[in-house]
């Protein structure tokens, strides 16, 4: 079980950016999936989720309404669309599967700065 994430970077407040994930040695289909994020001296936040089926997500009040995941489970990927970013959103984000043990890539820095 694999997952890569990738599309972070660095973009000026009130930009946007579109993380993906995509996933390997294993088919997405029945799992949860979503992201967290970490800051420099804060504890890994949940951030977003998305059910097996895309019927049902999940999204931290922090990021309500700037922020939306979708999956393709014909690709075996998913996308975090993060629209409207403050420097408040500058972290590492991690995505996971999860059905019942949680697999996890690795980060990919988000940088939100003037």
């Amino acid at each position: 079980v694999q997952l890569q994430a990738f599309g972070g970077g660095l973009v000026q407040p009130g930009g946007s950016l579109r993380l993906s994930c995509a996933a390997s040695g294993f088919t997405t289909d029945y799992y949860v999936i979503g992201w967290f994020r970490q800051a420099p001296g804060k504890e890994r936040e949940a951030i977003s989720c998305i059910n097996n089926n895309g019927a049902s997500t999940y999204y931290a009040d922090s990021v309500k309404g700037r922020f939306t995941i979708s999956r393709d489970n014909a690709k075996n990927t998913m996308s975090l669309q993060m629209n409207n970013l403050t420097p408040e959103d500058s972290a590492v984000y991690y995505c996971y599967a999860y059905d019942g043990t949680k697999y996890w890539g690795q980060g990919t820095q988000v940088t939100v700065s003037s």
